[in-house]
């Protein structure tokens, strides 16, 4: 069902104004099954069909208000919608307060998956809708769709909302060529003066080397019995790669290969720092840095 007007505003209830409800193709069967007994009832003159159409008829009319009731009185808003990669199925939060049992319930943003989350007791309750985003950027998942036909598929309740909530997208991944300007050693000076006084932070070991100093020697895992290891510090490791966009792609080709390695350099613990258009982020590691880096790609223009 595509018709009637959609609903608007980050938080929404559903009422006898927001709501639609028509037969299914089984209701109109079942009609007509009904009014097929009470013509065969007449021309016969027998009770028994006539008794069973009107039982049908009852059922149907009971039927309209149930599938009715599942959604009036519905709340839904808007939750914080965490980011994600562009082709890939995101999930888009949403909250629900119930005023009673709800069953039956399908929620479905255009032709994307049906998020069936089963029957909701009275109260609130969180979901997550998918949908996939083709483009990068803050972008809104569109009109999402909210029916039931529970509890006998009799008839179909539905109503539209576009929720204003945008959800940040990420440039989809997509290996490739990616552009280097430089490499960054950070404060291998200042590192190394903290390094021989055991202060500055290390992040990795390597077994311990006769030559190795006794002041990089990693004693909490020797206390522990995990022999003698020799902390390694930034400035031992090869210095970052300062990552960018390769100028001879076109940007959005260029920004999924960078996408791609961003990924694949948070995934393997390595360490990196990006150019993106005026934008410079220093040396870093892990999802935090990992996700400023995306988001720069993302928001680029």
């Amino acid at each position: 069902m595509d018709f009637g007007e959609p609903l608007r505003g980050e938080r929404v209830r559903l009422g006898l104004r927001t709501l639609y409800i028509v037969p299914t193709r089984f209701g109109w069967l079942w009609l007509a099954g009904a009014g097929l007994l009470q013509v065969v009832g007449i021309q016969l003159q027998r009770n028994g069909p006539l008794l069973l159409s009107f039982l049908m008829l009852a059922l149907l009319l009971l039927a309209l208000h149930l599938t009715h009731f599942n959604l009036m009185g519905l709340e839904l808003r808007c939750g914080q919608p965490a980011p994600g990669f562009a082709d890939d199925l995101l999930a888009y939060p949403l909250q629900l307060r119930c005023r009673g049992r709800c069953e039956g319930l399908e929620l479905r943003f255009g032709e994307g998956p049906i998020s069936r989350p089963g029957a909701l007791t009275a109260g609130e309750h969180g979901l997550s809708v998918p949908w996939r985003a083709s483009r990068r950027g803050r972008q809104q998942p569109g009109r999402l769709g909210i029916r039931t036909t529970a509890p006998l598929g009799l008839f179909v309740c539905w109503t539209r909302w576009d929720p204003p909530v945008a959800q940040l997208v990420w440039p989809a991944r997509v290996a490739g060529p990616v552009a280097e300007v430089g490499r960054q050693t950070p404060g291998a000076e200042a590192t190394a003066v903290a390094a021989a006084t055991g202060s500055a932070d290390w992040h990795d070991v390597r077994p311990h080397r006769p030559e190795d100093s006794q002041g990089r020697l990693a004693w909490k895992l020797l206390a522990a019995g995990r022999g003698r290891h020799t902390k390694t510090f930034r400035s031992d490791a090869e210095p970052a790669p300062l990552l960018t966009v390769a100028a001879t792609l076109p940007l959005e080709q260029a920004l999924e290969h960078l996408s791609e390695r961003i990924w694949r350099c948070q995934r393997e613990g390595q360490a990196w720092g990006l150019v993106a258009g005026g934008l410079v982020l220093a040396e870093g590691r892990g999802m935090g840095h990992r996700d400023r880096c995306l988001e720069a790609l993302a928001l680029w223009r």
